[in-house]
This record gives structure tokens, sequence and C-alpha cells, in this order.
């Protein structure tokens, strides 16, 4: 590595540590409901995003505690402790490095985009249900810290808006905390206190062995079990945004492992389960972070960060965290999707809404299996045919059969191929779901990006009409220019 590109890598590291700093923060008191999950989420983002980050499948990729984590963790601490939850959490982290080793991680591939969009806004209303009883005690200053968020983030690019909004309320709020204390309008209260984290215990993070037994490890193992799905389904659907913006393409294997080993760390050293978390991952990218030591860097940082911050983290509201999170689950939503629910498949519509209603009202691992079966159904309803096969003629290809989620990933990594032209010809494709419109029109960004010279011909009326309406504005001027008659 150049002297540059470590420059970049590590300034890089520090941006995204600045991004995790408020959210490990969140999450952890949210998973435990103390001030001491402060440090919990602290050393997750610490251990497990750097061994994720070293031993992990997708360069540049930066773990830490996410909302689906914590939603499932928070479950496993109220009901078995904090204690055992870590050991549920080394459990974890070894059936991830199971998974891998069996390479499971390639059928995160088979996982449709209604699915995910459900499961992720399922995920969102939880969190912001979990918020509501803060909010309601400290309205206001909820408020407040969601207004000041949504204007840093459009004012000032440089620096990330919820780092902002916690320097700046926790520095004022002392001069104004008497103000905000049982603030009303007629009958209805809009600020009756102000809660605080509260003293941490400042500690060097040390290895704890815990204490087995046959009955404990019987108790966690659905636990455990359950953290390690939604982990994993978490850390590779960001792999998976990760490839879409590099045009890379991730081990997800590897990555099953660097989760697991980096899932076991956290346990054993007192931190809350973690995956891969797309904002941040996205951010490092952004910033110049192309590599693992990127992401390892954020962990080290945040690291020093951790022996001076118990002082500060005391006086930081609870308020603060809980606008922090509502504003982070609004933006898990994927409103580009839902916005366009009444133009795209309509069985892909039902999948994303039945997903979503089952996050919130049943369970997260029941969600995305009932969502992939019905997602199948709905495939074997519209479309006879499994699979999509590839027909070639030098630089020309013709595609055959359903281009959905259960093909797309085998159909784009035949066409990826270092050539300046290239023609797909759509005349033999039987049916279009969401997940194979989304591919496509991904497809087509890489291209233009890559200087490829792509053609498609022969597009049936009905999925142009398709791909027109689910493709942004910029995607649509490239489906124009790329569409030629056949």
């Amino acid at each position: 590595m150049g002297l540059q590109r470590f420059a970049a890598e590590a300034v890089s590291g520090l941006t995204v540590a600045i991004v995790a700093l408020p959210l490990a923060i969140a999450f952890g008191i949210t998973a435990t409901g103390t001030p001491e999950g402060a440090l919990v989420g602290l050393y997750g983002a610490i251990f497990a995003g750097f061994f994720a980050a070293v031993f992990g499948g997708t360069p540049g990729q930066v773990t830490g505690p996410t909302g689906p984590i914590t939603v499932v963790a928070t479950g496993v601490i109220a009901a078995h402790g904090l204690e055992s939850a870590f050991v549920a959490f080394i459990m974890a982290g070894a059936f991830q490095i199971l998974f891998g080793l069996c390479r499971l991680g390639s059928f995160i591939r088979y996982i449709p985009h209604p699915v995910v969009s459900g499961f992720m806004g399922g995920i969102a209303l939880i969190i912001i249900l979990g918020e509501l009883d803060q909010a309601q005690k400290s309205f206001l200053l909820v408020a407040v810290t969601i207004v000041l968020m949504l204007v840093s983030a459009r004012l000032i690019k440089s620096i990330p808006a919820s780092l902002i909004v916690l320097v700046i309320i926790t520095a004022l709020l002392p001069l104004t905390a008497d103000w905000l204390t049982n603030v009303t309008v007629g009958p209805v209260p809009l600020n009756t206190a102000v809660d605080y984290i509260g003293k941490i215990p400042e500690a060097i993070p040390t290895i704890n062995t815990p204490e087995l037994s046959g009955s404990l490890i019987v108790s966690l193992l659905l636990p455990a079990l359950s953290i390690a799905l939604l982990g994993s389904i978490d850390s590779l659907l960001t792999s998976v945004v990760m490839d879409n913006i590099t045009g890379t393409r991730h081990r997800s294997n590897k990555e099953l492992i660097g989760q697991g080993l980096g899932n076991i760390a956290s346990g054993l050293f007192g931190g809350l389960a973690s995956a891969g978390a797309t904002v941040r991952s996205v951010v490092n990218i952004r910033s110049g972070g192309r590599t693992g030591f990127s992401a390892a860097t954020h962990s080290v940082v945040l690291l020093i960060f951790v022996a001076g911050l118990g002082v500060v983290v005391q006086y930081i509201p609870l308020a603060v965290l809980s606008g922090i999170l509502i504003v982070t689950a609004v933006g898990m939503f994927d409103w580009d999707t839902m916005r366009k629910a009444h133009v795209s498949p309509k069985g892909d519509v039902v999948v994303l809404f039945v997903t979503m209603a089952i996050t919130v009202i049943v369970d997260l691992t029941v969600a995305v299996a009932v969502g992939v079966t019905l997602a199948v159904a709905v495939h074997l309803v519209q479309s006879r045919q499994r699979k999509a096969l590839i027909v070639k003629d030098d630089n020309a290809y013709q595609i055959h059969g359903p281009l959905s989620f259960l093909s797309t990933d085998a159909v784009f990594s035949n066409l990826r191929e270092d050539k300046p032209e290239l023609s797909v010809s759509l005349a033999k494709v039987s049916y279009l779901d969401m997940s194979g419109a989304k591919a496509l029109l991904t497809f087509i960004d890489h291209s233009d990006r890559d200087g490829v010279d792509l053609t498609i011909t022969d597009v049936p009326p009905h999925i142009e009409n398709t791909l027109s309406d689910l493709a942004s504005r910029e995607q649509q001027t490239k489906l124009a220019a790329a569409v030629k008659p056949g």
C-alpha cells in the first residue's frame, strides 16, 4: 500500500469512527436499557468491527451494532441477562463461521429485493416504536434533535449530522435544562423531563471468560442461531450494496467467517453482537476507503475515544440519542421502492408489505422465511420456468426465461466481461420481477461507468414499461440511451 493510499484509508477510518460513535452508543443503550450499554455498543463496534475488517471478504465494509441485530439482542438480554447474552453472541459467531465453512453465504443472492425492503422497513418501525416512550417524555428535545439533524445534513457535508447535533445539544443543554422541565401547551405535555445517560464505568477492555453449562448452552441455541442468521443476512446485504457501489464482487463465505470471528471477539470482550453496517460502509467508500485497513482503523480510533469518553458521555441526553435513532430508522426505509409500489409488479408489492408486517408483529427470521416462500410462490404463478438461460453469439447475448431473483446473479455474472461493446436481447424474457429490474438497471449503471457501449434490443413493451417505472431519473436517461430496436 503506497503512502497516499495509506493516508486516504486512515482519514476514511477516522471519518467513519466519528459517524459510528453516536450510533454505537445509542444502539448499546437501547439493547441493554442501562447507561453501561454505551460501552457495550462501543465494544461491539471496536472488536467485531476490527476482526470482521481483517478477516472478512468485503473490502471497505464497516461492521458494528445495527438495527436488526439490536432488536434481537434486546430480546435476548431481557430474557437471559447481559452475561448470558454475551455467550449467545459468541455462539452466534461460531454459527456464522460454520455457515461460511459450509458455503451458505452464496444463498444471499436468492433473497428477493421486496423481502429485503420489507425486512428493513419492519426493523425501522420496531426501532421507532421502541423510542416512543422517550419521545413522549421529551418530545420537544427529540423534535429539536431531528430538525437539527435534517438541517445539518443539508448544510454541512463534511461532518456527520449526528455528531454535530450530539455535541451542540449536549453542550447547550445545561444552560436550558430548567426551561425544558414540565413544558406544556395547554393540557398537552411537550417535555416533562430531561434524562441523561449517566456515569458509565471507565475501563480498559478485558477478556471475560464466560461460565458455561449444558443447560445454558441449550437455552441459548435458538437465540444464538437467530442472531447468526440475521447478522449474516444483514452483513451480506450490505456486501451487495458495496458491490453495487464499487462494481466489485465480495466473497460471501469469507465475509461470514470474518463476521463470526468478530462476534466471538465482541462477546468475549463484553460487546454487542454486530453486522455489516450499510450507512457506515457507504460513508467509508465515499470518504476514500477501499480496503479493510480503513474499517479496522475506525475500530482503533473508537478504542482511543473510549479511553476518555466516560466523563463526557454521562452528560448526553437520552432524548438526543432517541432523535438520532429515529432519523436513522427513517433512513432505513426503501422509500424509492415504496413510492413506486403502484407501478411495481403486484406480487412483489404484496411480498414487501407482508414481510414488513410479519417483521413487526411476529419475528424477524419468520418474516424473511415467509417473504422468500411467498416470493417463490409468486414466481411459480407468474412464470413456469425457474431458470434463465444465456445464449451467446460473439458479443451478443440473448436471455431466455424469467429474469427474477432466482436468476439475476447467474445472468449478470455471465454478462460481466471486459469488452468495450456488449449487446443483450430481451426478446425471450418471459417474466421480470422487481429484483430482475433492479439488477438490470444496476448493470446498466455499471456499464455506463466502465465505458462499456451497451445495447439492449428486442425489449417487450411491458418489460420496458416496468424498467422505466422502477428506474430513477438518471437511470431512465441511461435506459433510453441503451435500448435500441431489434
